[in-house]
């Protein structure tokens, strides 16, 4: 929905280089911890004690159980209470660290997955002016208080589908080296899109500041482009593409929804992006884009505002994922009621959309299309991710559906099955915990107690910790 490209173009080195220096301002964590962010600790021990254990997999809710972690991954999961005693002495004698924890008001449940994020931007109303003020440092600081934000909400696990200038790949790296916290980040890097779409940097800009964005920008106009912007994003260290298709809300643009790329050129971009082993995500509001982008053979589709009854059926038979981030609609909507938070042409465009995509979302869910869980996140404030739970049971769908679309069904989009989106014996120990029961009352997933990525422990009580 959102174009986070909002800065003039710049050296992507020196966005990177901006990155690397907001990272080593991160807060020192003491020796005998694990970095934040990054892998547990050489030798550790946990023993989680939980009421209730949320398995998404088999869509059941269950009862007391336990969970031994070591060294970052499940090496148990056993019915009922354990004692930790054994554990805690057999850490001791091996020289390893060991902790308990007491879940015993609580449910917990696989680290959630937000498939689609900004972390590089946040909703202001200075954001357009704000690309020319400040520098790129700027919003590489501000990305990491971001990811830590979007860590303790209880995302252990996000597709950054679109940023400024690779700097959520550079973002990515920092977490991965546990020099700042945060979820583990797949990066699309800077999206794809054509001259004056809503991928287009410059919309807006005055004719002397606004240049002629090309391939290495993210900026094309045939398949040969195509293929080259893709090529770009592999030597750029990208984990997926991102392809804007159609119009948006945000950019300074007249269309939402507006068809704005070939069936060539997608089909382009998805030849060039499946030959380097990189899933697509489509960006589309219109029905048209919508349909070509599924024909072009993109991997999901996300917003569907204007999705139709063919559009769906179309999805159904190419097997294509729905994105729908309820939660963005939503909030431009309301934004768009305060007077100068939106130029007035992005405030037209936010009024249209915002009061059509919980619909839509609710119908593709009755429709049978595969739905997995985002949230725009950016286009409102981070770490809010978990209202988007609320929206889709208000849309119809079942309360394990929507934790199914953030964990299980994310976990597929992220071609992750076998790595996230569970709590298994071997996988990643990504937990999360709230109070009370979910399926009862989704709002809970809103009141995150505890956080667990890779067996580092970053909340508990409600309280962060190594941060």
């Amino acid at each position: 929905m959102g174009n986070s490209r909002i800065m003039t173009a710049s050296s992507v080195s020196r966005r990177l280089l901006a990155l690397l220096i907001a990272s080593t301002l991160s807060t020192a964590l003491p020796a005998d911890t694990a970095p934040a962010g990054g892998p547990a600790a050489a030798s550790s021990v946990e023993v989680v004690h939980c009421a209730h254990l949320l398995d998404p997999a088999a869509g059941k809710l269950l009862g007391e159980s336990t969970l031994v972690v070591e060294n970052g991954r499940i090496k148990e999961l056993r019915d009922g209470a354990v004692d930790p005693k054994p554990y805690a002495d057999a850490a001791s004698t091996a020289g390893a660290s060991f902790r308990y924890v007491n879940l015993l008001q609580q449910t917990c449940m696989p680290g959630l997955i937000d498939t689609h994020t900004h972390l590089t931007n946040e909703t202001s109303p200075t954001l357009y002016s704000d690309q020319f003020r400040w520098n790129e440092a700027d919003y590489a600081i501000r990305s990491t208080v971001y990811a830590r934000r979007t860590l303790l909400a209880g995302f252990t696990s996000v597709r950054n589908v679109g940023d400024n200038a690779y700097d959520s790949v550079a973002l990515r790296n920092a977490i991965n080296a546990g020099v700042v916290p945060g979820p583990r980040i797949f990066s699309a890097g800077v999206p794809i899109g054509t001259t004056g779409g809503h991928a287009d940097p410059t919309d807006g800009y005055r004719s002397d500041l606004a240049g002629h964005p090309g391939p290495d920008d993210g900026i094309i106009n045939s398949p040969e482009d195509a293929w080259k912007a893709v090529r770009q994003h592999y030597k750029n260290g990208v984990d997926l593409i991102k392809i804007m298709p159609s119009g948006g809300v945000l950019d300074e643009s007249a269309s939402a929804d507006n068809a704005q790329m070939t069936i060539e050129e997608i089909k382009a971009v998805v030849a060039a992006a499946h030959d380097y082993g990189f899933t697509v995500a489509a960006h589309a509001h219109g029905a048209e884009a919508i349909r070509r982008a599924v024909l072009g053979g993109v991997d999901s589709i996300e917003h569907g505002t204007f999705m139709d009854d063919a559009d769906m059926k179309l999805m159904k038979e190419h097997g294509t994922w729905y994105v729908p981030t309820i939660i963005a609609g939503k909030y431009v909507q309301e934004m768009a009621g305060k007077p100068g938070y939106y130029p007035p042409q992005v405030a037209a465009k936010a009024k249209l959309v915002g009061p059509i995509i919980q619909a839509t979302a609710g119908k593709a869910y009755r429709a049978g299309v595969k739905i997995a869980f985002g949230t725009d996140a950016a286009v409102y404030p981070h770490g809010q991710n978990a209202k988007e739970f609320e929206y889709m049971v208000q849309a119809g769908m079942p309360p394990m559906f929507a934790l199914q679309a953030a964990t299980t069904h994310a976990a597929e989009l992220l071609h992750k099955p076998d790595e996230l989106g569970r709590i298994a014996v071997g996988r990643r120990a990504d937990v999360i915990a709230v109070p009370g029961n979910p399926l009862d009352d989704i709002t809970a997933m809103q009141r995150v107690s505890f956080v667990m990525k890779d067996g580092v422990v970053y909340k508990f009580d409600g309280q962060p910790e190594h941060l």
